[in-house]
Formats: C-alpha cells, sequence, structure tokens
C-alpha cells in the first residue's frame, strides 16, 4: 500500500513538475538571455556564410524516384556517355556558307560536344543551285539557319554556361538560343533578379500592414528583425541538406515570413497586457513567455505537420520543399521564444515612446453582421461546394522543365516562338541499348528515320558507313556513340516538349527500341522524364492530401481533446481549397501541377490556425456568454489576428504571382495568396454558423474536459493532504 502511494505521489509530483516547466523554462531564458543572444549572433554569422554554399537545382527530373524508367535510362547514358546539355540556336540574315562560317567558329567553342546542321549531309562547297533544297529545309531557309547543339557537360554545369556565353558573344544580335541549357541559366539569372524585387516589395507591404495592425511604430521593425534572423538561420542550415531545389530556395523565404509572423505578434502581446496589469518588465516578459510557449507550439505544429505531409511525395522535390519549409517554421518558433524576449525588453521604451492610437476599429458591428447572415453565408458555402471540388478536378497541367523555365512572358519562350515560326519544333530524345547487334541497330535506324515525325537520328549504323570497322573512326566519335556495353542514338522529333502529340511520339519510339533491344534498353530526354514525372506527381497527389488532413487532425484533436471540434475546424479551410483550385479551370488557366499539390497543404497548415483561434475564442466566450453573444465576442476578438495574418499571407502570395514571370514560382504565389484570402474570407463567415449550429457538441466537450479537470484536482488534492498525513 505504502508503495502504491508513493508512486501515486510520484505521479502527482511529475504532473506539477510538468505544470510550472515553462514558468522555469522562461526564468531561465531571461536569466540567461545575453548567453542566448550570443548564440544567436554566431548562428546567424554562421548562416550568412553557409547559405552561399548550398547547391540550388533546376532540373525537376532530378527528383524523379529510383524505380522511374527515365531516371533508370538518364543514370544508365550519364555512368556510359555522360549526360550532355542540349541548346538550339537560329541565326538570322545570313547566307548559307555564312553560317556555314559560324558553325565552325561554334563547333570549336570549349564544352561544345558536336553541332548538327545540313552540313553534315549536304555538300556546301558547290553552287546553290545544285543543293537539295528538301534535304537543307529543316535547317536553312528564308535567311535563317538553324543549329543543334550537344554540350560536353550538363545543362546546369559551369562549362556549360560559359560556353554559352561564348557562343553568344560570336552570334551577336543575330542569335536566337533556346533549349535546356539556355533555359536553366535563363531560370538561375531571372529568379536571383526577381527575388530581389519579390522581397523588397514583400517587406515593404508587410510592414504597412504590421503599421495598421499594431499601436507602435517601433513594432513591425521588432517582427520584421526576428524573422529576419529566423529565415538566416534556416537558410543558412540548409546546407546540411546540401542541394535544394528552385523552388524551395524562392519560395521558402516568403512563405516562411507570412506563416509564422503571428508568433512574434502573439509573444509581444501578451507580454503588453501583463505591463498593463502592473508588472515589471522582467515579470512581464516571464508570464508572456510561459504564456506563450503553449499557444505558439499548438499553433506551429499544424504548420509544421501541412508542411511535413509533402515530404511524402514520390516525386522528391515535395521532401525537399516540405522539410525546409517545416524547418523554418521550427526556426521561427525557437526564434520567438528565445531570442526575442531579449529584443522585447531593448524595444519596451522605444514601443512606448512610438505609441499610437489603433488604426484597426472594435468589430463589434462587423461581427454582429456576420452574426446576422451566417446562416446565408453557410448556405452559400455548402451550394458551392459540389462545383467547387468538381472543377477543381479538370484543371489542365503542365509536369515538366519546359512548363517552368520557358514559359510565356521568357526571353527563352520569346526566342522559342521565333524559331517555331520558322522552322517548327525540334526535341531531343536519346535511346541507350545494349552493344550486342549492329545489324539490329542498323534496321532500328532505318525504321526510325522513316517516322514522319522524325526529323533525324545520328547512331553508329548511319555514322559508319557499311562495310568499315568501327576501329578506323577516332574514339573520340565512337565514345560519343558506343561504349563496351552500350550503344546511343540521337533523335530529334518535330514536337514541343511537353504535349499529348509528344508523349505518343515517345511511347511509339519505346515500343520500336524494345522490339530490337528487349532487355536494358531505355528512351531518355525530356518527353520521357515529363511523362514519368505526370506518372509520380498525380499519384502523389491523394497521398499528400491524406496525410495533411490526418496530421492537422490529429494535432487539432490532441489540442481540443475532442473529435468533433477538428472536422468543424476543418471543413472552411478544405472548402476554400476546392474554390482556390476551381478558380483556374472557370478561367481557363493551365496550372503547374507541382505548385497544384503543394499549395493544398501549405494552405490547409498554414491558414487551419485561423479556424483554431476563432474555435478557442468562441468556447473561452460560450463559458459565461449565451450563443449569440459568444459568436459576436469571438468573431470582434478574432479578426484583427486573421485580418492581419491573412492579409500578410495574400499579399505575400501575389506579390510572388505579379513579380515572377516563371511559371512555377508565378502560379505557387497565386494559389497561395487566393487560397489565404479564401480562407480568411470563410473562416470569419462561415465558421461562425458552424459553431453555433454545432454549440451542443461543443458544450458536451466542455463539460467533460471541465468535469475531468475536476477530479483530476480533487484527486490530487486527496492524494496531497494523505502526503501530509503520512508525513506528520
Amino acid at each position: 500500500m505504502d508503495g502504491t502511494r508513493t508512486r501515486k505521489k510520484k505521479t502527482v509530483d511529475g504532473a506539477a513538475e510538468k505544470q510550472t516547466f515553462a514558468f522555469r523554462l522562461a526564468r531561465m531564458i531571461v536569466k540567461k538571455q545575453k548567453w542566448i543572444v550570443s548564440l544567436f549572433v554566431i548562428g546567424c554569422l554562421f548562416s550568412l556564410i553557409a547559405m552561399f554554399f548550398v547547391n540550388v537545382n533546376y532540373d525537376l527530373t532530378e527528383y524523379l524516384p529510383g524505380d522511374a524508367e527515365s531516371r533508370i535510362g538518364l543514370e544508365v547514358m550519364e555512368r556510359e556517355f555522360g549526360y550532355p546539355g542540349t541548346a538550339r540556336v537560329m541565326l538570322k540574315d545570313v547566307s548559307i556558307y555564312e553560317a556555314k562560317q559560324i558553325k565552325d567558329k561554334l563547333a570549336k567553342v570549349p564544352g561544345v560536344d558536336q553541332i548538327l546542321w545540313c552540313d553534315s549531309q549536304v555538300n556546301l562547297y558547290g553552287p546553290e543551285s545544285f543543293m537539295d533544297q528538301e534535304a537543307i529545309q529543316d535547317y536553312y531557309k528564308d535567311g535563317c539557319a538553324v543549329m543543334d547543339i550537344t554540350f560536353e557537360e550538363a545543362d546546369g554545369a559551369s562549362e556549360t554556361k560559359r560556353a554559352l556565353e561564348e557562343m553568344e558573344e560570336i552570334v551577336g544580335d543575330q542569335g536566337y538560343f533556346v533549349g535546356m541549357a539556355v533555359q536553366n541559366r535563363s531560370l538561375a539569372e531571372t529568379l536571383e533578379s526577381e527575388m530581389d524585387r519579390i522581397l523588397v516589395v514583400a517587406v515593404l507591404m508587410i510592414l504597412f500592414v504590421l503599421c495598421i495592425s499594431t499601436t507602435a511604430w517601433s513594432e513591425p521593425v521588432l517582427f520584421l528583425l526576428v524573422m529576419g534572423v529566423a529565415i538566416l538561420l534556416n537558410r543558412g542550415t540548409n546546407i546540411f541538406i546540401g542541394t535544394i531545389s528552385f523552388m524551395t530556395n524562392n519560395v521558402a523565404i516568403i512563405l516562411q515570413l507570412a506563416t509564422s509572423m503571428d508568433y512574434s505578434i502573439f509573444l509581444l502581446d501578451a507580454f503588453s497586457r501583463e505591463r498593463e496589469r502592473g508588472a515589471s518588465d522582467e515579470t512581464a516578459i516571464v508570464t508572456a513567455i510561459e504564456e506563450a510557449i503553449n499557444s505558439i507550439f499548438a499553433s506551429s505544429l499544424t504548420t509544421v505537420v501541412g508542411f511535413l505531409a509533402l515530404t511524402s511525395m514520390k516525386f522528391t522535390v515535395g521532401f525537399d520543399l516540405g522539410l525546409v519549409l517545416a524547418k523554418g517554421i521550427v526556426f521561427s518558433l525557437i526564434t520567438v521564444v528565445f531570442f526575442m524576449p531579449a529584443l522585447i525588453l531593448k524595444f519596451a521604451k522605444w514601443n512606448d515612446k512610438t505609441r499610437h492610437r489603433p488604426f484597426l476599429p472594435s468589430f463589434q458591428r462587423f461581427a454582429r453582421g456576420v452574426y446576422r447572415g451566417r446562416l446565408l453565408a453557410l448556405g452559400l458555402m455548402v451550394l458551392l461546394v459540389p462545383f467547387a471540388y468538381t472543377a477543381q478536378g479538370m484543371n489542365e497541367f503542365l509536369y515538366g522543365n519546359s512548363s517552368v523555365g520557358a514559359a510565356q512572358g521568357t526571353k527563352v519562350y520569346e526566342n522559342d516562338q521565333e524559331i517555331i515560326r520558322v522552322f517548327g519544333r525540334s526535341n531531343l530524345l536519346m535511346a541507350v541499348y545494349p552493344n550486342t547487334s549492329p545489324a539490329a541497330e542498323r534496321e532500328m535506324t532505318e525504321e526510325i528515320e522513316g517516322l514522319p515525325y522524325v526529323k533525324s537520328v545520328t547512331s553508329m549504323a548511319n555514322t559508319l558507313p557499311e562495310g568499315i570497322p568501327e576501329e578506323f573512326l577516332p574514339e573520340s566519335l565512337t565514345g560519343k556513340l558506343h561504349t563496351e556495353d552500350f550503344c546511343r542514338m540521337l533523335i530529334y522529333i518535330r514536337t514541343k516538349e511537353e504535349s499529348d502529340t509528344a508523349f505518343q511520339c515517345s511511347d511509339e519510339l519505346k515500343r520500336i527500341v524494345r522490339e530490337y533491344y528487349p532487355q536494358e534498353s531505355y528512351l531518355v530526354g525530356q518527353t520521357p522524364s515529363t511523362q514519368d514525372i505526370k506518372e509520380t506527381i498525380t499519384s502523389d497527389n491523394a497521398r499528400v492530401n491524406f496525410w495533411s488532413l490526418l496530421g492537422v487532425f490529429l494535432v487539432v484533436m490532441a489540442s481540443f481533446r475532442s473529435l468533433v471540434i477538428p472536422v468543424i475546424v476543418m471543413i472552411p479551410i478544405e472548402v476554400a481549397i476546392f474554390y482556390n483550385m476551381a478558380v483556374p479551370y472557370l478561367m481557363g488557366d493551365t496550372l503547374v501541377y507541382l505548385g497544384y499539390i503543394i499549395v493544398s497543404s501549405i494552405q490547409l497548415g498554414a491558414t487551419v490556425d485561423y479556424s483554431i483561434l476563432l474555435t478557442n475564442n468562441y468556447m473561452k466566450a460560450r463559458k459565461t456568454l449565451e450563443k449569440k453573444e459568444a459568436c459576436i465576442e469571438a468573431v470582434s476578438r478574432s479578426c484583427s489576428s486573421i485580418l492581419t495574418s491573412g492579409s500578410i499571407i495574400t499579399l505575400a502570395g501575389y506579390i510572388v504571382h505579379l513579380i515572377s514571370t516563371t511559371a512555377a514560382i508565378g502560379d505557387l504565389g497565386h494559389l497561395i495568396g487566393r487560397g489565404g484570402l479564401f480562407s480568411m474570407i470563410l473562416v470569419l463567415t462561415a465558421l461562425p454558423a458552424l459553431l453555433v449550429l454545432g454549440d451542443r457538441f461543443l458544450l458536451a466537450h466542455r463539460k467533460k474536459a471541465l468535469a475531468a479537470a475536476g477530479k483530476a484536482k480533487a484527486a490530487i488534492g486527496v492524494l496531497a493532504e494523505k502526503g501530509k498525513m503520512k508525513s506528520e
């Protein structure tokens, strides 16, 4: 019996220790603030240096799963032949002889492997009238010459970039360059310049929102300083990941800033309330930290779970983005809890000196209007849900690299349209197959050359004259097409890289290659990779949605200890996601699928806090007020926070959309901005109706929670009394 009492007493003591842990941690943070600030300064200095050593990847095919057929083929080709970068150049206003001279100069540029042009098929040194015009029309016509370039290194290699720069100097204004190597370089340069503008505009707009929603001119500076430290730490620690995607590199900053600003606002508000009650600065900050730890942790956990759901994607750009975004929220949480208290104490006098009257109203009239129109808002939401759900599943999408770096509005796109106008399209595919049968290779080459959509074929079979041993040719030539174990064939087809027609051509070429070489044969290039990206990423959609919904549901359920509240909380956010994704279909827009799949979990994780805040305020008000007044009180108390947070994420998203010319980044920004707006509207209009309608369930939950708390308190009292009697 005594042993049982001892165990119970330990349990009670343990509970007491848990109850005071936040307070003791808060005291420690304030007491050790100089040491903590020193650690953050060291961390910032490290991150400032480390961030420049983080590699950025612009090739989406790198994120295909290891078992994807095109990924296996690329690995085989890279091992045997290397993974060459490709480009296409059109020369304008040149004679065929001038084009030949320029082509020879371009072929000598370091880093260029080969340039395919009509001089390999037609003798250009005879009279022009004797030339076979039909044979050269794919390469020269109307005073324009087009050439297909293969580099020695990959599209994103520094040697390839240098080669492109030297080639541009040679051709001057006469040249129009396109292709993956050009896209990658253009994308890197464009994003770097655009993100500088995006950050400047975003910071100014967020500063404006904070100036309106706060009551001191120095408070927005404090918030941005804290978030700046958190963002810097997140960017610097990406060095431990090594390489991140271009999407992660350019979206993470804005999303971290937009989704975690609330944490710093909450801590400062708690500090201000304690000071108004008469507490000293040090006591007020300790109490504020103690109060904030649990609230900020609960709020950040839903966002982290939403972001971590992306790591379940087989298309591992999701893992890359989800990990960095979740890490950013964690750093924001740590920075607010540990670093911000010292800054608050430093800024306290400045905040006092720069006080101004509140610019935001009390929202009481708005709240009463919401209550009166709650059923209308709920009815409209329910009425539109079936249409929105159907429409969001009917969108048209783009999947591959070409939808990212050569989107409308870019110079690469303009050059591509000019080349297409004169010569049509040219899409490079490469067949990789075993080096087992020269006869089969020759037959396969002839069959592929006969296809109507094939522009040209380069293989050892049609390069080496019949009857001449391969050993007679230099290894520098044969090594590009044959190794001891594998062969490679370069196939140019007349399609764009991503279209139904391109996919059909790719499938037919795969079938032909496998007829001749059933084992270990692959077709690689942007089109086959895009097909695999499409197959992989569409299957990821259901997985990401499932894990994000389940994760957020469990977090909310654990916070409220209820099965009903998570459903009520999540309904308006899920409906907002349906509305957000339905708009592109109604507008006739084509989306980059990567942005579509990512935004669902981002919108859920980042905006479900609005629902949680309003629900929390309703349940607090319901302790002393009737349903109507509790609803009005909850809406009026929540409006300021929801409008501030919602405005920040909406502005951040639309700024990215309006400034970025990169389709994947611009689409993602548009979806995030519009999603934040829809979530904000539905939480403030439809959720109050759901809370009032579900009031009975909420009250039942509250009564159970109060009863459980009362029993626990009584049990603690009994055990404490018994422990006291025993000691006496």
